[in-house]
């Protein structure tokens, strides 16, 4: 049964109030509509979602736990966000484990898995085309995360989705920017190929490339948004 306060937030069989309020208050610090340095306000919050105090208070734990907030005394919960080093940081282990997941989807890999991932690459040609921004970005979200359930790791893919979630904000702006939505796309047909191959060397230092490709490319955008930050200071 669903139980809800207030009209706000709801939480269905299963669920918990606190996860829903961790939920909203996360993806509003990863997608940028709360910045950092921003105060988290029990009473306020509670107010806003409907809720009791409660539930916002261990939201805000959970949130210290991932090292979104801080805690400060005599402030309250200042949110962190994800800075330059959290993106970078988060680039260099992709290239690790993301690259592992690859050789093991290879190396797993049936006739059912080659035919739904090469239907996402066509797709995501199909609307790179058809100049669907949005569509595109979710496909490539599906690409990663399809090879993530191929590598059959729960642990792997459950590490994967949450660095993928860290900085989602980030991978829409550097799929977005002009020539690398291209690049990208062609590069996901090389992993394509090598993983519908079952070459799992070939799939793995094909990812690897890939990230390290999109993280020159987010090194520029940063560069870029530093720039305007201080002009307009």
């Amino acid at each position: 049964m669903a139980k809800q306060e207030a009209g706000g937030i709801t939480a269905g069989a299963g669920d918990s109030l606190s996860n829903r309020v961790f939920e909203q208050l996360e993806e509003g610090i990863l997608d940028g509509s709360i910045q950092p340095g921003e105060n988290l306000n029990e009473l306020k919050l509670s107010l806003e979602m409907g809720v009791s105090r409660t539930p916002v208070r261990e939201a805000i734990r959970m949130l210290e736990q991932k090292n979104l907030v801080r805690l400060v005394p005599n402030k309250g919960a200042v949110v962190l966000g994800v800075d330059r080093k959290d993106l970078l940081d988060v680039y260099a282990i992709r290239t690790y484990i993301e690259g592992l997941a690859s050789r093991w989807a290879a190396e797993r890999i049936t006739d059912e898995k080659r035919g739904k991932l090469r239907e996402i690459v066509d797709l995501q040609e199909f609307y790179y085309i058809k100049s669907y921004e949005e569509q595109i970005s979710e496909m490539d979200s599906r690409f990663h995360e399809t090879i993530f359930s191929y590598c059959e790791s729960r642990r792997l893919e459950h590490m994967l989705r949450d660095l993928h979630h860290m900085i989602q904000r980030y991978r829409k702006q550097s799929i977005a920017e002009a020539g690398r939505t291209e690049k990208a796309i062609a590069e996901h047909r090389l992993i394509l190929e090598a993983i519908c191959a079952g070459d799992g060397d070939e799939a793995e230092r094909q990812t690897v490339g890939h990230i390290n490709n999109a993280r020159e490319n987010l090194i520029v955008l940063l560069e870029k948004e530093s720039s305007a930050n201080g002009e307009r200071e």
